[in-house]
C-alpha cells in the first residue's frame, strides 16, 4: 500500500476547475517532485495535501488513514513555503522552537532537536540572530529546521528556492537531498524548474492543466516522454508534425508527430557519409546561445525551426550565424506520437 494516496482529486475555485480527477501515490521515504508550468495545479495539490485547501471531491490517504477532512494541525505534515514565513520579531531559536512549543515538547528535548537541526543545515551559532540579519538562503534553512524538528510524517516544500540566486540554489538542492537521505523523511517538492526536478527527485509527477501527464523516474521521463507535452517540457525536444518532418528530411512521415532531442541531431560543416537508417539534410544557423558546457544552436532547415545542442570544447569549432551546416538524425533516435 502506498504511504500517500491521492484518489480522484477534483478541486474547483468557483467555476474554475484546477485539479481534474487526479490520482497519484507516494512511497514512504521517497523524494517526489510535482513539476509543471505555472498554473498547472501543483501548488494547489500540495496545499490540499497539507489541509490548507479543501478538495471538491476525492480522497487523501496518509499511512493508511483517510485525512481528507482532517484539520491541518492533526495531519502531522510539515510545509516549507517559498516566502519562508519566519516570525520577524523572534530569533532563530524561537522561530524553530515555535512548533515544538505548540506540541508541548519538553524544553530539554526541544533544545536537543533544535541543536541537531541547526547542525544539519550548518547554522550552528545562529540561534540569537533575527530573520532580518539572515540571507535568503539562511532564512530558508531556518524554515526547513522549523519543519524537521517536529518530525512530521511528510515534508512538503512549495518552490522553496524561487527567491534564491542560482549558485546558492544549487548548493541548497544538494543539501536538502542529503538531509532527506539522512532522515528518510517522505518529501514532496514543488517546482517548475526541470533541472531542479532532475537533480533532486526519486520520482517526478509531471503536471499539466490539472492532471498528471506522466509519473516516472527523472531519467525515464527525460529519455522516454509519453506525450508531446512531456517531450517539450522536459527535454526541449524538437516537435515536428508530418509536414514539417517531410520538409526537413525529404521523406514522408508515417507518424503524426515526431520528437527529437536536440543533442541527438548531429551537425557538421562537412557532409555526413551515407548511413542506413538515418536522415541527412542541411540547415542554416540563425543564432547560438552558450549554456555552460553546451551550446544551443537555433537553425532553419527548409523553413522549419530546429534546436541542436553541441558539447562545448575550446571554442575552435564554433558555428557562426548564417553558416550553412550539414545535419543528420538516426531513425532510432526519433520518438513518435499520434496527433495531440
Amino acid at each position: 500500500m502506498a504511504y500517500i494516496a491521492l484518489e480522484h482529486i477534483d478541486k474547483y475555485y468557483g467555476d474554475q476547475q484546477v485539479l481534474r480527477d487526479l490520482s497519484l501515490s507516494v512511497e514512504k521515504g521517497s523524494f517526489v517532485t510535482l513539476l509543471g508550468p505555472s498554473g498547472c495545479g501543483k501548488s494547489t495539490l500540495l496545499r490540499c495535501l497539507a489541509g490548507l485547501e479543501p478538495i471538491s471531491s476525492g480522497r487523501i490517504l496518509l499511512d493508511g488513514q483517510d485525512i481528507t477532512h482532517t484539520k491541518p494541525a492533526k495531519r502531522n505534515v510539515g510545509m516549507v513555503f517559498q516566502q519562508y514565513s519566519l516570525f520577524p520579531t523572534m530569533n532563530v531559536y524561537r522561530n524553530i522552537a515555535f512548533g515544538l512549543k505548540m506540541k508541548h515538547v519538553p524544553r530539554e528535548e526541544a533544545d536537543r532537536r533544535i541543536r541537531d537541526a541547526l547542525e544539519m543545515v550548518n547554522l550552528q551559532g545562529y540561534e540569537k540572530k533575527y530573520p532580518s540579519q539572515l540571507s535568503g538562503g539562511e532564512q530558508q534553512r531556518v524554515a526547513l529546521c522549523r519543519c524537521i524538528v517536529t518530525k512530521p510524517k511528510v515534508l512538503l516544500m512549495d518552490e522553496p528556492f524561487s527567491a534564491i540566486d542560482a549558485k546558492l540554489r544549487k548548493e541548497l538542492q544538494v543539501h536538502i537531498k542529503e538531509i532527506h537521505q539522512e532522515l528518510g523523511m517522505t518529501t514532496i517538492f514543488v517546482t517548475h524548474d526541470q533541472d531542479e526536478a532532475m537533480t533532486m527527485s526519486d520520482t517526478i509527477h509531471l503536471m499539466n492543466q490539472g492532471i498528471v501527464e506522466q509519473s516516472s523516474t527523472p531519467l525515464e521521463l527525460y529519455a522516454h516522454p509519453r506525450t508531446t507535452f512531456a517531450a517539450g517540457f522536459m527535454g526541449n525536444y524538437n516537435i515536428l508534425d508530418q509536414d514539417a518532418f517531410a520538409q526537413v528530411t525529404g521523406v514522408p512521415c508515417p507518424h503524426q508527430r515526431v520528437c527529437i532531442r536536440p543533442e541527438l541531431i548531429h551537425m557538421s560543416a562537412a557532409p555526413f557519409p551515407q548511413e542506413e537508417g538515418s536522415y541527412r539534410f542541411q540547415g542554416e544557423i540563425t543564432r547560438w546561445i552558450p549554456q555552460g558546457n553546451t551550446i544551443l544552436y537555433h537553425l532553419q532547415s527548409h523553413g522549419v525551426d530546429l534546436k541542436v545542442d553541441i558539447l562545448f570544447d575550446d571554442g575552435s569549432d564554433l558555428f557562426q550565424e548564417g553558416q550553412q551546416v550539414c545535419l543528420m538524425i538516426r531513425q532510432r533516435d526519433l520518438l513518435t506520437y499520434p496527433q495531440g
